[in-house]
């Protein structure tokens, strides 16, 4: 058997704007993902269902996989054949124990590869308005680690530090960070020298204390700040506060859950991230293309005049379906186009086909009106769309008298991966909006978390019916003015 290749991939400082290019790319290909508790959940939503995960997932003094376990777990996957991804918070090669993993795969005779990622110690500083270099301030930056060994005092030489005037960053510092301010103190650091804290850098529940080198632990002990964090100490602290661009955005502080199936919930969690929100992306449902198409094979030896569409996932669907009839979508040649909104058109368009009816309010209801007034007498639909469907659509066709058929591409089913981390959430109160997008998401949320209060969060939901199914559940409802993505992204800017 061919042995496979294991890729060390840096995940960078926090969500999946700051992973590369290279290192997104290696985990999308994985056939196995080996990752630590630092790796966000967006980043994570990035493995193949198909792949092997192992969570080796180490805290503080608190250590669930060893380290020598981790180096058998990535040889023996390599040796099954399997491309593995080795999975680390920030770099990898900066205390994050990557090169003693390549040594060991060296050593038996693994191939591997190294793709480098953004490193907290200069992405945090960033995110907080401190540049850790800056000609009027200084002139080196250095990183060190505050993490001693259990029972053990701090390797750290403070007189060199102190001597060299520099920014000094210490990474995996908050528990020691009283006994690294005493020992800058008591190698001579003068002690008004400007210092910082900054937890969870660069995510949208990022915050920071600054202070000086005396007061420090103090202010932070009242802040009550946690890990993950690190410490800045240098005069370019000073400047935090001048050139912060992070936390001053709108949406800063909020957390914002996404419950879209997963691929449909990029250009929502983007546009969200953009504004500051710590964006968990939580799909509750996912749509499944119906392997029998024997249904609109019959409907095709028909003639249509309209093909009704009622969201982006049954655009691809009916797509994916006329292959599977062996067909394509010159088998629809003539028919007009009706998308229930602006994100079922704009799939239409990636197909090259415009849409020749929308609904000023994109709902099932609106869809079968604008379709009212403007069918033809004698003109004939042909609705293709998901098992189980909003009856609201064929109803009033049918009461209009007008000839359809209503065909399943696709269905929708409730399921989370996620599950745990939401009912984390509404435990812990964290989560301020949760936005639906579907009366589907509200129920596949409802099975998805299982008895519990909604009452803690806001529930913004792209329309009425979807609010419909929210308010059943007794949650505080929201409704975005349209059923756009933009429209929600405004009606969480309002919150």
């Amino acid at each position: 058997m061919k042995i496979g290749k294991v890729t060390l991939v840096g995940a960078g400082p926090g969500g999946r704007e700051l992973l590369t290019m290279k290192g997104a790319a290696a985990i999308r290909s994985a056939q196995a993902v080996v990752f630590d508790r630092l790796v966000s959940e967006d980043i994570l939503n990035l493995i193949p269902r198909s792949a092997e995960r192992v969570n080796v997932g180490k805290e503080n003094n608190h250590h669930p996989v060893p380290q020598d376990q981790i180096n058998e777990i990535l040889v023996r996957l390599a040796k099954e054949g399997k491309n593995t991804v080795r999975l680390k918070g920030g770099d990898c090669f900066l205390f994050g124990r990557g090169g003693e993993e390549c040594e060991y795969l060296l050593e038996n005779g693994v191939p591997f590869e190294v793709v480098p990622g953004v490193t907290s110690a200069l992405a945090a500083p960033a995110y907080a308005g401190i540049p850790v270099t800056h000609r009027d301030y200084c002139s080196s930056v250095h990183i060190i680690t505050a993490h001693a060994r259990a029972g053990k005092k701090l390797e750290i030489d403070f007189e060199s530090l102190v001597r060299l005037h520099a920014t000094l960053v210490f990474l995996m510092g908050l528990t020691a960070l009283e006994r690294v301010m005493d020992g800058l103190l008591e190698a001579g650091i003068a002690a008004d020298t400007p210092a910082a804290v900054i937890e969870n850098g660069t995510r949208g529940t990022q915050r920071k204390v600054v202070a000086d080198v005396t007061t420090l632990p103090q202010k932070v002990r009242a802040v009550g700040l946690k890990s993950p964090a690190l410490i800045v100490v240098g005069r370019v602290c000073t400047l935090s506060e001048q050139l912060d661009w992070f936390t001053p955005q709108p949406l800063h502080g909020k957390t914002v859950v996404v419950t879209r199936p997963a691929g449909r919930a990029g250009t929502l969690s983007e546009k969200l991230r953009a504004m500051g929100a710590n964006v968990i992306e939580c799909p509750c449902i996912e749509t499944v293309e119906l392997d029998n198409v024997s249904m609109l094979t019959g409907a095709l030896h028909e003639h249509w005049d309209w093909v009704a569409l009622t969201s982006p996932a049954g655009v691809h669907a009916m797509v994916h379906a006329l292959a599977r009839a062996g067909k394509d979508l010159r088998a629809l040649w003539g028919c007009k186009f009706a998308a229930i909104g602006a994100g079922t058109a704009k799939e239409l368009a990636q197909y090259g086909i415009a849409a020749d009816l929308m609904p000023e309010t994109y709902d099932g209801a609106h869809l079968a009106e604008k379709l009212m007034q403007t069918v033809q007498p004698g003109e004939r639909v042909l609705i293709l769309r998901a098992e189980q469907g909003a009856p609201e659509l064929p109803e009033i066709l049918s009461a209009a008298g007008i000839a359809f058929a209503d065909i399943p591409t696709y269905r929708t089913e409730y399921r989370s991966d996620k599950a745990d981390t939401l009912r984390e959430l509404l435990a812990a109160g964290k989560a301020d909006v949760v936005t639906f997008t579907s009366a589907s998401t509200v129920e596949g949320f409802v099975r998805a978390v299982g008895e519990a209060s909604y009452a803690g969060f806001t529930a913004l939901c792209i329309g009425m019916q979807t609010a419909a199914a929210a308010e059943k559940y007794g949650m505080q409802v929201k409704i975005a003015e349209q059923a756009t993505i933009d429209s929600m992204v405004a009606a969480v800017l309002e919150e």
